[in-house]
């Protein structure tokens, strides 16, 4: 059984609410109380397989292609998380977004060649079909960052997409000021991924409960491509004044080009999401006004977690970290 946090916290002389930040990785914890934590949990087997296991796992991770710097962090984490732990065979596949072909023929490869998948999976028909037969076949699957409820998976790491769509909704209507453009524009990446219609659902719907009065003006699917963000994007700035923009997934630095261009960075509110060294430049520059941050550190370290307690046939609660807004004034340090 995994040890739980009341247990770690025991054995390293803390409490349970330090273990849950040194755990979610915010601020506030001293290095060696943190080390002493972390110890602690590694030694009661808080986070599944130890090095000391005889069992060496293969793990295949699927994420999306293409230069989204959360990914890229997001992968750089999931290698570091399951080198921690010197037992996993880690394969990392990136596959083009919105493929749903590609990702098929990416997951019949991998039938009979792995213990678990986890992936940043499309919404499609044919993936669905795809992940339950290797779950049936004893494949552990697990979503990350958008989920896919219908799939035999042992669960889902990543954020509550439709809270964080409420929560851009709530800041756009408390930021926009009263005098001037009540229209917003809402950027998608993709209709394929669930949590992208989960943010939007979300933000629709806190600005139809709460601030009738903004208007959505226009909705683009920028494909997470920052150069197809800027051109769209300089349309409609071109065309008539715009009160505030909300970037669902990524492509901020196109839509953050596009403000400049149009000399109004710093006259329309623009909320986006994940903290990249990108989003933290644009919101110390004042071209984004905040980010809805989800921590890629910690969701590799809890999706490897996750497939190896299952792999070894334990069952563990599906993990859905906070969600923290980053605003100028409280970038969190490196």
């Amino acid at each position: 059984m995994r040890a739980t946090i009341s247990e770690v916290a025991r054995a390293a002389g803390v409490s349970t609410a330090t273990v849950d930040r040194v755990l979610n990785e915010r601020a506030g914890v001293r290095a060696r109380t943190r080390d002493r934590v972390l110890e602690a949990a590694a030694r009661l087997g808080y986070f599944g397989l130890g090095p000391e296991a005889e069992v060496r796992p293969r793990m295949d991770f699927i994420l999306p292609a293409g230069p989204n710097s959360f990914m890229q962090s997001l992968s750089a984490h999931i290698f570091d998380a399951a080198t921690r732990r010197g037992n996993i065979d880690v394969r990392m596949h990136e596959v083009e977004a919105r493929n749903p072909a590609r990702l098929s023929e990416r997951l019949r490869e991998l039938r009979g060649r792995t213990d678990a998948v986890g992936l940043v999976a499309l919404d499609h028909p044919q993936i669905r079909e795809d992940l339950d037969i290797l779950a049936r076949s004893g494949v552990r699957i697990g979503t990350l960052v958008s989920d896919l409820p219908s799939v035999m998976k042992v669960g889902y790491v990543g954020i509550d997409n439709r809270a964080a769509g409420r929560l851009a909704g709530m800041l756009m209507g408390r930021f926009l000021p009263g005098d001037g453009p009540r229209e917003v524009v809402v950027c998608i990446g993709s209709h394929a991924y669930r949590g992208h219609e989960e943010r939007e659902m979300g933000f629709r719907a806190i600005l139809s409960e709460d601030f009738p009065e903004i208007r959505i003006g226009s909705f683009i699917e920028i494909g997470d491509d920052r150069d197809r963000a800027h051109a769209q994007v300089g349309r409609i700035l071109a065309d008539r004044p715009i009160g505030g923009i909300y970037n669902i997934g990524s492509g901020n630095q196109g839509i953050a080009r596009a403000l400049r261009d149009a000399g109004m960075a710093r006259r329309t509110i623009f909320i986006g999401h994940d903290l990249t060294d990108a989003t933290q430049m644009m919101l110390l520059e004042r071209t984004m006004d905040a980010v809805i941050d989800q921590n890629p550190r910690v969701e590799a370290r809890e999706i490897v977690r996750l497939l190896t307690s299952a792999i070894r046939g334990s069952d563990e609660p599906e993990y859905l970290p906070r969600l923290q807004v980053v605003f100028r004034e409280n970038i969190p340090a490196s």
